[in-house]
């Protein structure tokens, strides 16, 4: 497995990239947003560490570019950003996960160990007149293509595996971001309202009714 870590500070790179290669994985660094973009053009990476504040290019911007090219990739933030607004900026960025600054390596390769976990799956998942490709990471309704982020596309994914049950918002924290996070799980109502509206589903559609206080429930 090879994992591109684009971060400014020495100490800090020089520090993962020890630890990872004593894992047995290979790794590429980049001190810099432009530097890491050209080693992303340049090479096939299985997994990304990005610092947020990054020079030349930031975190966030490589974030995207990455993502542009990529819908399947695993992009995680190496950041001492941890706001709600944050954490939204980042997800809608592309970003799969947070690893706040300070944080122990066990951590990280635990999570980098989720990431790379790979389910057999079938290549089509349908709900209604909704279908998901699951390799092409497209969503079709009615035979019409609709645009969904990465994110979006999971969340609706777990949705619809688990139809007929209630989902909870930790449930859906722990399967779709595949971590727990510190913050409101408030940040999941915006994913759901984007995917709503691009399924053209009212509030009251008894099709994914909203549990308050619990979560989320799809129906037939």
């Amino acid at each position: 497995m090879k994992i591109l870590i684009v971060e400014d500070e020495i100490g800090i790179t020089n520090f993962l990239k020890q630890g990872l290669e004593e894992e047995g994985y290979t790794v590429m660094v980049a001190a810099n947003g432009s530097s890491g973009k050209d080693l992303y053009d340049q090479n096939a990476f299985d997994l990304c560490l990005l610092d947020w504040m990054l020079p030349k290019m930031s975190g966030l911007e490589l974030c995207r570019y990455i993502r542009s090219q990529d819908a399947l990739i695993p992009i995680l933030f190496l950041t001492a950003k941890d706001t709600v607004a944050e954490t939204i900026t980042g997800l809608r960025a592309g970003a799969n996960d947070y690893i706040k600054k300070p944080f122990s390596f066990e951590e990280l390769l635990e999570r980098i160990k989720i990431h790379f976990r790979v389910s057999d799956v079938p290549e089509l998942l349908k709900w209604s007149d909704v279908v998901l490709d699951l390799n092409q990471y497209q969503v079709f309704k009615a035979d019409k293509e609709i645009s969904f982020t990465p994110r979006e596309f999971e969340f609706l994914k777990f949705l619809i595996e688990n139809k007929g049950k209630i989902c909870t918002r930790n449930q859906i924290i722990d399967a779709v971001w595949q971590t727990s996070f510190e913050y409101d799980t408030g940040v999941i109502d915006v994913f759901m309202n984007a995917i709503r509206k691009k399924l053209k589903l009212k509030k009251d559609d008894a099709r994914l009714k909203t549990i308050r206080g619990v979560g989320f429930l799809l129906n037939d």
